[in-house]
């Protein structure tokens, strides 16, 4: 188990590193169109992708519970789910973090946030509905995990990363299209860098939106698997945690306050419950989430049954 958690650990950060990259060569290439200068355009592109990765970074984990329709949860209203909130966050040696709750029938729960003492889980009303308490239990301790791994802080680079790119992606392709304030647009690009735009520049806009994607979807997909061994080692009852996720297999309700964008933040992703295909390469390449029978197969390993 430690084994893994440094495995995964060390190729999420590898992949936030590329991810950081590859905002840097867009940023760049757009610049590009507007200075005959490369290495100006290296520069303010690094200082343009910094600081618009820096912007949706400091906004994420607000923007993640409206896009969600998350709203606090009183305690008075869910004593029940503020206790055991309370009580994972303790095992686990983290901050109690604030809670909330999604109005919908679908069983699901997300964790976002900057930092373990700037973290939220939210759930869903289906989930204290449907599940047991060593159940809820179970998923609390896979979004405690989130923040004790500090994958809230990892996934929301990686959204606001993925952000940039597209925000980038899309600029690019307008001022393809109308040309670039002071001349240098369509048809009167001179030199390195214009033939550096007119070459590369389509590519990117093609495949830099597309990476970013591929690259969010890996991340997210190692940060799940290392949760749900996380929680085990909190709870020390993987039972709990494996009959919750079989419950969320079988049940076929989607939620349906959420957005694409948020998609990799929940225990189960929608857009993965959602796709027709699940098998196929595309939907595993661009899937937030290993597949629940994979995750319920660890977990019965974990407990000493068979698969």
């Amino acid at each position: 188990m430690p084994e893994l958690v440094r495995r995964n650990r060390r190729m999420s950060w590898i992949l936030l590193g590329v991810f950081a990259a590859l905002a840097w060569v867009v940023a760049s290439v757009l610049v590009a169109m507007g200075t005959p200068d490369p290495t100006a355009a290296v520069g303010i592109g690094g200082v343009m992708a910094l600081t618009l990765t820096g912007v949706r970074y400091a906004t994420a984990p607000r923007s993640a519970l409206l896009a969600n329709h998350a709203r606090p949860a009183p305690r008075d209203a869910y004593p029940r789910l503020h206790n055991l909130v309370e009580e994972v966050a303790l095992a686990a040696g983290v901050p109690a973090p604030s809670v909330y709750v999604v109005d919908d029938p679908a069983p699901n729960a997300f964790a976002t946030g900057r930092s373990p003492d700037r973290a939220a889980i939210a759930v869903t009303t289906g989930l204290l509905d449907k599940l047991e308490r060593s159940e809820l239990e179970g998923v609390i301790a896979h979004e405690m995990a989130h923040i004790v791994n500090d994958d809230v802080r990892v996934m929301t680079i990686a959204a606001a990363t993925a952000g940039t790119i597209a925000v980038l992606a899309d600029l690019f392709y307008r001022l393809l299209i109308w040309g670039v304030p002071g001349g240098r647009g369509r048809g009167n690009r001179r030199g390195g860098s214009g033939v550096l735009v007119l070459v590369v520049g389509p590519v990117l806009l093609i495949l830099a939106p597309l990476a970013a994607a591929l690259l969010r979807a890996a991340v997210s997909r190692r940060r799940e698997a290392l949760a749900d061994a996380t929680a085990v080692e909190i709870t020390r009852n993987p039972g709990g945690l494996r009959r919750a996720l079989e419950k969320l297999d079988a049940d076929t309700t989607v939620v349906r306050h959420t957005s694409h964008a948020t998609s990799h933040l929940w225990i189960e992703a929608p857009d993965d419950h959602e796709s027709r295909h699940p098998g196929r390469l595309v939907d595993k390449l661009f899937a937030t989430h290993p597949p629940l029978a994979e995750r319920i197969d660890l977990l019965r390993r974990l407990e000493g049954l068979p698969p």
